[in-house]
């Protein structure tokens, strides 16, 4: 069985405890009622407690939980949370007994990655910590590999988060060995052994007016565009629909190699064309790839980020290699022309696009004020030998009139 879940916590001997997405409104309803029931401060007189027994706890949130007694020691008790998984050490004061809810099982299940043994053959401090980090609280795959023996002990299982697999992924770190070698395949990631290349966007028909935003300027006439389905998501075609199920898809993976970016290794290989992460100036990495060495001491990259169409000279620190999941999502940005308009000699404006002199720079700005950060419509025209399109604004009329209005291009027919 495979199904989405969210993890609760990880263990001090490596438990992977998981909350199963399904479970989660009857979690938050049974939370409600424990509320209500539950009042003030915990119980204030002496009581014999006993290791097993069921409880509520007084989290340090000030909110109850279901918990149960996992050892005793004079006036201070180790508590577990059954529906969370974590074990707290804490006063008395703090606990009520209780036999309420205790027929309903607890929602959290603890799991262990299969086929999976920790280097030293128990999972060490720094091994959990960093599970910790990367999964708690996060929402991720699990693929059930095998049933417990009896009804508490763990789950064996698969855990994916953005499209990779944990034991594999913890295997590079050399944090434990994955017995099962075609796990360790599907990792594929850091090999460098590939000839890795991004998937190209399938765009709608010609003819066929779609949503779109601008994401790139070159000039007025040559811009990036992303298919853009937020706008009326039940009128979208097939195309704009795999389009959003992708681009959603591929924020989640590189959510999660942002979380792991300090682990993959720097890029040694400059080869024109190749895939890569790179740094952004907004401290993210995105899906990038390398266009030409701009300068060799200290060594500078020309890089174009693929999901946007912008460009960056960037130092090799600034360059990952790139997870074999991220390529199996196309590029998000097409580079596109703009039909309808030229430039025209009666543009006096002095300024000038430096690789593009036959635009002023105020055409430029005229445009972007024209497209940035508004809901467009396009129609392609031509895919060869460069995709050609109109471009309407959010008034349904062609984009590139303002541009004439203002002296700043002419109609070409």
């Amino acid at each position: 069985k495979i199904f989405q879940a969210v993890v609760s916590c990880i263990g001090s001997d490596g438990t992977i405890y998981i909350i199963p997405k399904p479970f989660e409104n009857a979690l938050n309803k049974l939370m409600a009622e424990i509320q209500n029931t539950f009042r003030g401060l915990g119980l204030l007189i002496p009581y014999c407690w006993k290791k097993g027994e069921a409880c509520v706890v007084r989290g340090s949130d000030t909110v109850w939980y279901r918990a149960k007694i996992v050892e005793v020691s004079g006036s201070i008790l180790q508590v577990q949370y059954i529906d969370r998984g974590y074990i707290e050490t804490i006063p008395q004061c703090h606990l009520y007994p209780t036999t309420f809810y205790t027929g309903i099982p607890p929602f959290c299940i603890p799991c262990q990655l299969y086929k999976t043994v920790p280097a030293g053959s128990t999972w060490q401090q720094e091994a959990v910590d960093y599970l910790q980090e990367l999964l708690k609280n996060e929402e991720v795959e699990i693929h059930v590999e095998e049933l417990p023996d009896n009804p508490w002990g763990k789950l064996s299982i698969s855990l994916y988060f953005g499209g990779m697999s944990l034991s594999s992924f913890m295997a590079y770190q050399k944090y434990c060995v994955v017995e099962d070698w075609q796990d360790m395949e599907k990792l594929g990631v850091f090999e460098g052994d590939l000839s890795p290349s991004y998937l190209l966007q399938s765009l709608p028909a010609p003819g066929e007016t779609f949503p779109v935003t601008v994401t790139h300027l070159v000039s007025p006439k040559e811009v990036y565009i992303c298919l853009d389905s937020s706008g009326s998501p039940t009128k979208c075609s097939a195309t704009e629909t795999a389009a959003s199920h992708d681009s959603e898809s591929l924020n989640k993976a590189l959510k999660w190699c942002n979380k792991i970016v300090k682990t993959l290794p720097h890029l040694t290989d400059f080869e024109k064309e190749l895939p890569c992460l790179a740094e952004y100036v907004d401290g993210l990495w995105y899906r990038a790839k390398l266009l030409s060495i701009t300068q060799l001491v200290p060594v500078q990259i020309l890089v174009q980020f693929v999901d946007y169409g912008t460009y960056l000279v960037a130092p090799t620190s600034r360059l990952r290699h790139i997870p074999c999941q991220l390529l199996k999502y196309p590029v998000q940005a097409v580079r596109v022309l703009l039909a309808g308009f030229r430039p025209t000699s009666d543009d006096k404006n002095v300024e000038r696009i430096p690789y593009s002199p036959e635009w002023s720079l105020k055409a430029l700005w005229t445009m972007m004020d024209c497209v940035e950060g508004k809901h467009l419509s396009a129609s392609i025209l031509t895919v060869s030998p460069e995709v050609t399109i109109s471009l309407y604004g959010e008034d349904k009329n062609l984009i590139h009139l303002k541009l004439v209005e203002m002296g700043l291009a002419e109609l070409d027919e």
